[in-house]
């Protein structure tokens, strides 16, 4: 294994592959240096003298400048570099492709759950929508009404901890005796569906809908019509109070609006118009039954892979997510492409610095005038409140070797593969292009984003992720990919695939993004279940159209 890489022959920071101490020397086509201090692995080291304000460059770009004299071999971080990206002013120059080899999954196909229009779904769920917060409560009695009774419900181990802990704490046992009955309380329940065609049905409790401006209810109400419409859902139960300002009239504009043949149940309950809650809640709980027993009649079928509509997404980011896990579903994202799939890759604030490239492969000037007008509209609410995409970085991505906005977001564009950019959509518009990379305006907060793209109709979500990021969606199954064989290894229970062998150089970013693909065939047809299924992440959050990076 190599100890460090430059990513791009421009670059001019080097990546440490491994923890390398100060006075190693170390080789790289042909250079040489001797390292000043200890860099640790994924952080950066300068491959030249610096003076202040020189430019640094990472995967060919402008990713920030000097605050200081930095001499060769000195480790970068935050005390000595600053965020800098590159201009970008639209389409630049014209973009061809050539597609990877897909010989080997033309004739493929996955079992998915067909509807009479559009793509098919690699899932099967009923959904339960509160138009406003004032009925989650609601919410909560139908969840408790129906989950455990219909099979989809089991305990939680927490709550199978905290029985066995009662259970011996009455009966007296010793400390000693509690923490050897703990290793063997791993069991898990399993629940027997009544509707083993329908996969679950679906809560998406939120805090919106009222009390803000009337832009954010037609947000959320365009939000939840795209998750009514999602070819994962069979079915939707919408609960409304009366009086908030997402009204049922709204969303019924956005369904009308933006998904005209909708073929599906929706069962729609006023509060305040019903004769009293119980009135409603017993039809609402007795209708939803009778639609999810008719859900159920369908079953999985063959369906071909350009079905498939795949979110790319990034979340607890390392120095090693642009190396590894990123290019490698990058790489699945232009396999999809090929066979006519729709990837799509989101995260505006993690674009910052790579504009002109994305410009430049946008198939039309007017697709990148749009991505233009995007970002430079993101970016100005977000310095109208004193802040920028600069802010983006978390602690926890700068501990690890993301410093600067544009090494991450550098790193972040890989997930995006090569294809051209079909389409470029807003925040909640529904995804429609297949054949190449859709472009889909989300905040870079992880469930922000994750929930946006489920709502624009994303039927499968790859997750790349570092640090570790215990994350789902309630109707779209989300693959957990890890950078690094160490995270891998050490959380498990959240991992569905280690990129980790491209930076140790056991495997290719190539051989990885197809491995991938066959994982989300797999998931797609049923016969995979991801981890963050199994553990019940069914993290769901609406964007409210102000600063979130």
């Amino acid at each position: 294994m190599t100890p460090i890489l430059r990513i791009h022959p421009a670059d001019n920071a080097i990546v440490a592959l491994r923890d390398l101490d100060a006075a190693t020397s170390v080789n790289l086509d042909g250079q040489s240096w001797t390292l000043r201090e200890k860099i640790p692995a994924k952080q950066k080291f300068a491959a030249k003298d610096f003076a202040l304000g020189d430019r640094v460059t990472m995967y060919g770009v402008l990713v920030g400048k000097t605050t200081q004299a930095v001499p060769a071999g000195a480790l970068l971080h935050t005390g000595n570099l600053q965020h800098a990206s590159a201009t970008f002013a639209g389409k630049q120059s014209a973009y061809s492709w050539a597609p990877p080899d897909v010989s080997k999954w033309k004739t493929r196909t996955f079992n998915g759950f067909k509807r009479p229009h559009g793509p098919a779904g690699t899932a099967n769920h009923w959904v339960v929508i509160p138009l406003v917060f004032c009925e989650n409560r609601n919410l909560g009695f139908m969840r408790e009404a129906l989950v455990r009774e219909l099979g989809y419900g089991k305990t939680s181990p927490y709550e199978r901890f905290a029985r066995t802990l009662a259970d011996l704490h009455r009966r007296g046992a010793s400390r000693e005796e509690i923490e050897a009955a703990m290793l063997e309380a791993e069991s898990a329940e399993k629940a027997s569906r009544l509707f083993p065609n329908v996969d679950g049905v679906k809560f998406l409790e939120h805090g919106l809908g009222c009390g803000g401006t009337r832009q954010d209810a037609q947000a959320l109400c365009r939000l939840l019509a795209g998750y009514i419409h999602s070819p994962n859902v069979c079915g939707a139960t919408v609960l409304s109070l009366g009086c908030q300002h997402a009204q049922v009239s709204l969303l019924e504009q956005e369904m009308a609006a933006l998904y005209p043949k909708l073929e599906k149940p929706l069962l729609v309950y006023e509060q305040q118009k019903s004769q009293s809650e119980r009135d409603m809640m017993q039809r609402a709980i007795r209708d939803t039954f009778l639609g999810i027993a008719t859900a159920n009649e369908q079953t999985r079928e063959a369906c071909p892979l350009s079905d498939l509509i795949m979110a790319v997404e990034c979340g607890g980011s390392d120095g090693f997510s642009g190396i590894s896990a990123n290019p490698a579903i990058g790489h699945t994202a232009d396999l999809l492409a090929a066979l006519g799939g729709a990837p799509v890759l989101s995260e505006f604030p993690e674009l910052c610095g790579v504009e002109q490239s994305l410009c430049d492969r946008c198939v039309s000037a007017e697709l990148a005038d749009k991505f233009v007008s995007l970002m430079r509209a993101y970016e100005g609410a977000a310095q109208a409140c004193g802040s920028g995409f600069d802010a983006n970085p978390s602690p926890g991505n700068i501990r690890d070797g993301l410093i600067t906005d544009a090494i991450k977001s550098a790193g972040a564009a890989k997930k995006g593969g090569n294809a051209p950019i079909v389409d470029v959509t807003d925040y909640a518009e529904p995804i429609r292009k297949g054949g190449g990379l859709t472009l889909c305006c989300t905040p870079g907060n992880d469930v922000e984003s994750t929930t946006a793209l489920a709502g624009a109709g994303c039927t499968m979500i790859l997750f790349t992720t570092g640090l570790g990021t215990p994350t789902g969606n309630p109707v779209c199954p989300t693959l957990k990919l890890a950078t690094n064989t160490t995270l891998a290894k050490r959380m498990p229970d959240l991992i569905d695939y280690d990129c980790g062998p491209i930076i140790t150089g056991e495997k290719t970013v190539e051989q990885c993004g197809e491995e991938v693909l066959d994982l989300v065939i797999a998931t797609a047809s049923g016969g995979y279940v991801p981890k963050a299924v199994s553990l019940g992440q069914d993290d769901f959050l609406p964007w409210k159209r102000g600063v979130s990076l």
